[in-house]
């Protein structure tokens, strides 16, 4: 496994060029404040982003809970990438990551002011000190539910070889305010949730009506929230395939329109309807 280091101060613009020194080196995997990712979706790891200070932010980012640790380390072991770009503020904190995941010792480091020019430097810095924005090298759905509430705008970038060569699609990524930035937050009432499963559900074949629908852990990010509702089902039809079309398509529904982590849709059939 080869090692590159991307290395620049706090917003300078690392995470924004992360998929250009990707793409230039043939690398398919990063690690960036806390998270491992690896074509376009999050692999393992926690975001630094989602902690609710600065210094919990940077212990994130270079995995000292042995846990978080652990966990992108097995991650790295069972997909086995060929190559692996580290972002980080610092050469040591580089090796401080390399030490705590346990890879090899970096192949190439390549310093933000190689690739980025003074005045794109300034504008990045700029962003961060008065909008408080981060970039992630993610598509926008996968940023979504990794920090609901705090997406602010995704971003396409393209590349050309050549002139005339048609444009190439490479990736998204994705402006998100941390935690830490106190920009403000997004809150979604447990009936906005109930209101949107219920008229999902309704929209499912068989399913007839909806009774009593409650949310569980609306609020906690790290599990998601759990659905529970009681539903009607139309006689003659086939209940298990019915119930697992609902649980599919209100958990599809509630985190494409909400943003939120759904963990669980329990159904429960409690009327059969000869309508």
């Amino acid at each position: 496994m080869e090692v590159y280091a991307l290395v620049g101060a706090s917003g300078t613009g690392k995470s924004h060029r992360a998929l250009v020194v990707a793409h230039e080196y043939g690398i398919g995997t990063i690690i960036d404040d806390g998270l491992l990712i690896q074509a376009n979706k999050i692999v393992a790891g926690s975001s630094a982003k989602k902690e609710p200070s600065k210094i919990m932010a940077v212990r994130r980012a270079i995995f000292m809970d042995s846990k978080h640790a652990n966990e992108v380390a097995t991650a790295i072991e069972l997909k086995k990438p060929n190559k692996i770009l580290i972002l980080g503020t610092s050469v040591n904190m580089i090796e401080k990551i390399i030490e705590a995941l346990r890879l090899p010792p970096v192949s190439k480091i390549i310093h933000i002011e190689e690739i980025a020019t003074k005045a794109e430097i300034a504008k990045a810095k700029e962003l961060r000190t008065k909008e408080g924005k981060h970039v992630i090298p993610l598509p926008t759905i996968e940023v979504r539910q990794q920090f609901p509430g705090f997406l602010v705008d995704p971003l396409d970038i393209f590349f050309k070889k050549q002139p005339r060569m048609p444009i190439r699609k490479l990736g998204e990524k994705s402006i998100v305010r941390p935690a830490f930035s106190y920009f403000g937050k997004l809150f979604i009432s447990d009936a906005t949730i109930a209101a949107i499963a219920s008229m999902v559900a309704r929209e499912t074949p068989g399913i007839t009506s909806t009774g009593q629908i409650s949310i569980k852990n609306a609020n906690d990010k790290e599990t998601g929230l759990t659905v529970v509702m009681d539903v009607s089902v139309k006689y003659g039809l086939s209940i298990w395939t019915v119930v697992i079309n609902v649980q599919h398509n209100v958990k599809q529904k509630v985190e494409f329109m909400t943003g939120l982590n759904v963990k669980e849709v329990n159904v429960e059939v409690k009327r059969l309807s000869l309508d």
